[in-house]
């Protein structure tokens, strides 16, 4: 009887120790939004990718619809300014950010224009 109660006191300490751990990590990440340029799927898939395998971001997600990207991020891997240098230098505008126009010219047509795009 003992013997379970020990195991039962040690496995209240290690939960409580993981929920204070799970609480420091969670504290370290912020939320963004940016209105982008972006006006496909493609284009949705493009900055979703690039955000998403970028150290530092923990999850991005782009609306097409409203043109606004979702990125959670960890603020002492990685700042804002180069969250926005990412989608920047992809081609799209972030923010206030004006895009990187030789990536820009790289983007297939239907990603340069609105309403042009057959892969939605």
């Amino acid at each position: 009887m003992k013997q379970i109660l020990g195991l039962f006191a040690v496995l209240f300490l290690a939960s409580s120790f993981t929920t204070k751990t799970n609480y420091k990590k969670d504290a370290a990440v912020q939320t963004i939004s940016i209105l982008t340029s972006a006006v496909c799927g493609e284009c949705k898939e493009r900055i979703e990718k690039e955000l998403n395998y970028t150290k530092g971001v923990v999850f991005a997600e782009l609306d097409v619809d409203t043109k606004i990207v979702t990125i959670k991020y960890k603020a002492k891997t990685i700042s804002q300014e180069e969250i926005v240098a990412v989608i920047t230098n992809l081609g799209y505008d972030a923010g206030e950010a004006k895009r990187n126009e030789e990536a820009f010219n790289k983007l297939p047509k239907c990603c340069q224009s609105p309403g042009h795009c057959s892969r939605d």
